[in-house]
């Protein structure tokens, strides 16, 4: 097995894809207590996918660029529909694994992919916190505008974790220091294998579409399932 030092999600892919006995990836942060990823996500097929994932797929038009494409299950599941995809992720593994499964991969960070357009860009499993913070929301909508193609769309979900400040009664603690309750900082780990502390957000939907309207998009939410949403950004 190849392995990829600070790589724990690429050395999780590429250990699980060859053993198949699945182990959690720990996400660490800031504000609240240790989360896991249980790998088999990271392998459904479409009919093992959640409603939100399967309807966002179904919504994909044309060429696709699958931002943080993991191990490629939903690359693959475009692929097989006929869709041109680029998948791109910032781990050296998962991109390795791709690659393998016969997927256009390439191991780049969004924000400097240039020179290419799609009509559709594709930001699954909270993709869209890749901005980091809400201060930097509209420069990462601005940035997935320049990679569209007219009549473009991008197709996003993350939540509003509102809930983790929520005391007894319904109101709101939150620390006046921050600029935003969305905002996160996590790191992931996988057995020994532990990467970098990185910003990371989730965002309620009015904030996306005050953000998406400022850039130009037309803003919809598309499904909702209690604090989770799916929203389509269109030119």
């Amino acid at each position: 097995m190849t392995h990829f030092t600070g790589d724990p999600i690429g050395a999780a892919i590429l250990e699980y894809a060859e053993k198949k006995k699945p182990a959690d990836i720990i996400v660490s942060s800031d504000i609240c207590d240790d989360d896991i990823i249980p790998l088999e996500v990271l392998f459904r097929t479409f009919d093992e996918m959640p409603q939100i994932e399967q309807l966002a797929l179904d919504r994909c038009k044309g060429s696709v660029l699958d931002v943080g494409a993991g191990s490629g299950t939903h690359s693959l599941e475009l692929s097989d529909r006929g869709h041109e995809v680029l998948s791109i992720d910032i781990s050296k593994g998962a991109v390795d694994y791709m690659k393998r499964n016969g997927l256009n991969a390439r191991e780049i960070n969004f924000f400097d992919l240039n020179g290419q357009r799609f009509d559709t860009i594709l930001l699954l499993m909270n993709g869209i916190g890749i901005a980091g913070t809400l201060s930097n929301l509209e420069n990462t909508l601005t940035h997935a505008k320049s990679l569209l193609n007219e009549g473009g769309k991008i197709l996003c979900d993350s939540s509003d974790i509102k809930y983790l400040y929520e005391d007894e009664d319904g109101s709101l603690w939150v620390d006046l220091n921050t600029e935003y309750y969305g905002n996160f900082k996590f790191q992931m780990s996988y057995k020994k294998e532990k990467g970098p502390w990185f910003d990371w957000l989730y965002v309620d939907f009015d904030n996306l579409f005050e953000a998406a309207t400022n850039v130009g998009f037309k803003a919809k939410r598309l499904h909702e399932e209690e604090d989770h949403y799916l929203a389509e950004l269109s030119l």
